[in-house]
């Protein structure tokens, strides 16, 4: 039994009492920020779409869409599990930003949904992510660089395709990440017993296929780690006008070839004691390509000896460039990929269901697309290049009461938010009156 009044130690000569009369407060006022968002995209709304609704009509009572954004919201609001939408289908900030004014859907009605995803499901979502992402460019770019990536979810459970890796050393996961700069295009669903380049050759050839109903004189540039240098990924780059950046795992031809190039880099160290980084071009056949590629070589020698590095390009840039400004700029993609891995729940794959599990990325991809969409809004402000977990820290995460009537909803945050002037600037950019 809940006591009436709750009391805690003195501070100085004032008793401090605390009790739960409150009325309706929120630790989500800032949800409102992403339901503006979403209004002008339309994202929960069209990822609704997507499903397909078995239940008897007269016996519905949460439609699709709602829940979605419940789920979508859910997420971004920092929940990552059904069943803290057993409290949560209560909280009026909730309510109002998925479009209620009565209790949300609760986790066995929530379980149900995601149980009834199927494979053309995640399709749909995954095309409904590339629409969005041509909706965001009032013209064709001149060039866009899909980057590729794959990354581990732990599985401890009995989950359908629970395989042991060895690199990770644990039973696991293995999505494949697409980004193109901070557009997600791909989180996609694979086992680990196989490796990175998995499927990647069928997902590039049906994005290339995509974006170029749209932007057919677009330069298009894959690029990814050495994991994803395949002779048939490749070769149908080479067939199809794309042009590549991939990293290359060394091998004892590579290094005789670079090593005329090592030797000076090596006698500079000796020399002066400084460790000494360069870039080095030739053109390399493996056995199992039909033509010559371009190589960059970075090689550096420190005082743990040489650390060569190799990439293979068919751009002929200047070989500083193509490796450390074209190359390595994918490691920003790391940091998308924390976003979504550890701020907004993609590895919650706990469902004894596949497709529930890819499902549960797909929403952990809109929340962070939703994100992404906010931060257009933050532009020249602090907030510009957080992450989605400062994001929510600061601008979601906003107590407040919530005092509800026929005419009005009022949401009364705090005096001493510290943020009060950049969250009322933004409602203004959001909601022009």
């Amino acid at each position: 039994m809940v006591p009436e009044k709750l009391t805690f130690s003195p501070l100085f000569r004032r008793q401090i009492e605390a009790d739960f009369s409150g009325g309706h407060i929120t630790s989500d006022a800032g949800l409102l920020l992403l339901r503006e968002v979403d209004k002008q995209h339309q994202l929960t709304q069209r990822l609704a779409e997507t499903l397909v609704d078995q239940r008897d009509s007269t016996m519905v009572r949460h439609q699709l869409d709602t829940m979605v954004r419940q789920r979508v919201y859910g997420v971004a609001g920092g929940y990552e599990d059904l069943n803290d939408h057993e409290a949560l289908r209560f909280d009026q900030a909730l309510q109002s930003a998925t479009g209620e004014v009565s209790v949300l859907a609760g986790k066995s009605t929530l379980c149900r949904m995601e149980q009834a995803v199927d494979r053309q499901t995640i399709v749909k979502a995954h095309e409904l992510l590339w629409h969005h992402f041509i909706e965001q460019h009032d013209k064709p770019p001149k060039e866009i660089v899909l980057d590729f990536d794959g990354t581990d979810i732990p599985v401890h459970g009995d989950q359908p395709g629970k395989f042991f890796n060895r690199y990770y050393d644990h039973h696991c996961y293995f999505p494949l990440y697409v980004f193109c700069g901070r557009h997600l295009l791909v989180s996609y669903l694979r086992t680990s017993n196989r490796g990175d380049a998995r499927h990647s050759w069928a997902i590039l050839a049906l994005l290339v296929r995509f974006i170029r109903r749209y932007w057919s004189e677009t330069r298009i540039v894959f690029r990814g780690d050495s994991h994803f240098c395949k002779p048939r990924i490749l070769a149908w780059c080479d067939h199809n006008q794309v042009d590549y950046i991939v990293g290359m795992a060394r091998n004892t031809r590579l290094e005789t070839l670079a090593a005329p190039a090592m030797d000076k880099v090596q006698e500079y160290h000796e020399a002066t004691g400084d460790k000494l980084a360069v870039t080095f071009r030739f053109n390399y056949k493996a056995r199992s390509w039909q033509q010559e590629r371009l190589v960059v070589a970075r090689l550096e020698y420190g005082p743990q000896g040489p650390n060569p590095r190799f990439v293979i390009s068919s751009r002929y840039d200047e070989g500083f460039k193509l490796y450390y400004e074209q190359y390595c700029a994918r490691g920003d993609m790391e940091n998308r990929i924390k976003d979504q891995q550890l701020d907004l729940f993609a590895d919650r794959t706990s469902s004894t269901q596949w497709w529930t599990n890819q499902w549960r990325l797909i929403l952990s991809g809109f929340a962070y697309t939703l994100f992404e969409r906010l931060r257009v809004h933050l532009k020249s402000t602090p907030f510009e290049r957080m992450s989605a977990g400062t994001l929510r820290l600061k601008l979601i995460k906003v107590g407040a009461v919530i005092i509800r009537n026929t005419r009005r909803i009022r949401v009364l945050m705090s005096d001493s938010y510290p943020y009060k002037t950049e969250l009322s600037a933004l409602v203004q950019r959001l909601v022009p009156t």
